[in-house]
């Protein structure tokens, strides 16, 4: 076979080839790991869904809520709100909110119970620092120093003792504690209708129901 010439022209042609193979070649495996990781999220959620509202016999994921912002032309998901029912009866509710902790966004689950105290809770994600803000996940359940089960967001809002409130921080992790709290308190503020994520952006919340996602 003839050596190609090594020139410009050649050189631009095997990049461009090498470009359009790579870009096929990820669109495929992005393609065909779309529905694994999509499936993954699903259980994920559902299983963090049974863990922190009562036991239910709906569909939470497909009969949600999502509380939005737009800003700029842009949708920005402030909260997915999650109705669990045990027939025709609401026996919880559960929200997911996010606030900026130490490290980055903190995402929580938080699950209210019929009368609006907290039932449990999940921590979805997080950045924070391994061995300290990440003790976020357990610290603050039942059996735990910062345990807020049962408490209600709408008596009081939840602050750490360091700030006058009535929850320990999470040793070294003062920051961490605040933020995962503020996004306890915005989670209840949207479970009872009042979702201001952000109020302070000039973004305008909408709210809109979601039943294109069914649980796994």
């Amino acid at each position: 076979m003839k050596k190609l010439e090594s020139s410009l022209k050649n050189m631009l042609l095997v990049l461009t080839g090498v470009t359009v193979a790579s870009v096929a070649l990820l669109a495929y495996v992005n393609k065909i790991t779309e529905g694994p990781i999509a499936d993954a999220g699903a259980k994920t959620l559902n299983e963090a869904l049974k863990s922190v509202v009562p036991a239910f016999t709906n569909n939470p994921v497909a009969d949600c809520d999502t509380l939005f912002s737009e800003k700029n032309g842009k949708k920005i998901i402030d909260f997915i709100i999650y109705p669990a029912k045990n027939g025709n009866e609401i026996v919880g509710t559960a929200v997911e909110s996010k606030s900026l902790g130490f490290g980055g966004e903190l995402k929580v689950l938080v699950g209210f119970d019929a009368e609006g105290k907290i039932y449990n809770y999940s921590l979805l994600a997080h950045s924070e620092t391994p061995g300290l803000g990440s003790k976020a996940v357990d610290w603050f359940k039942e059996g735990h120093k910062g345990s807020i089960k049962g408490l209600n967001p709408g008596d009081k809002p939840l602050t750490v003792s360091k700030d006058g409130g009535q929850v320990d921080a999470i040793t070294a992790s003062t920051i961490t504690s605040r933020a995962f709290l503020r996004a306890v308190n915005a989670a209840y503020s949207a479970y009872k209708g009042k979702g201001e994520t952000n109020a302070t952006s000039g973004a305008t919340q909408h709210v809109e129901h979601t039943d294109s996602v069914s649980a796994k």
